[in-house]
């Protein structure tokens, strides 16, 4: 790990979530020999409804890339080293899930933020990847980011 510190986001774009319908929002794909680490992560919905059912919301390790919008990693740190992550937003084929490393319920007139502590980052190996995916009960907007250590 070379500190080399940045975020992914959906850069503004509104992703709209179909009731009960999996949607992944955002994935973030390790370069080669690079293991990276979440320090954190959120997702904030536009609901109306106080009376609405909660969204789900998943981390998790997928095993295809599926077809998303490419999203730039933005660097927070001076390092040198260029970010070798690569990572997509608003899938239109949805990646193929391995493993659920942790899911929330999340009312859709609010968000979510997770700051993981030092020491206990959700690692992902060289070449493997890291999605959000969102059910939402009804239909309702979102957007989401992640910040990772590489």
């Amino acid at each position: 790990m070379a500190g080399n510190r940045f975020t992914i986001s959906t850069e503004g774009t509104v992703i709209a979530l179909v009731g009960t319908t999996l949607k992944t929002v955002l994935q973030v794909k390790a370069g080669a020999n690079s293991r990276l680490k979440l320090k954190r992560w959120g997702v904030y919905f536009d609901g109306a409804s106080a009376t609405a059912v909660p969204v789900l919301v998943e981390l998790v390790v997928t095993s295809t890339d599926g077809t998303s919008t490419s999203v730039t990693p933005r660097k927070i740190t001076s390092a040198t080293e260029t970010v070798q992550a690569t990572a997509g937003k608003n899938f239109t084929v949805e990646p193929s899930v391995t493993n659920v490393v942790e899911n929330i319920l999340v009312h859709p007139q609010q968000g979510y933020v997770e700051i993981v502590p030092e020491g206990f980052e959700i690692q992902v190996a060289g070449g493997s990847r890291l999605a959000m995916s969102i059910t939402a009960p009804a239909a309702v907007n979102c957007q989401a980011e992640m910040m990772l250590d590489e």
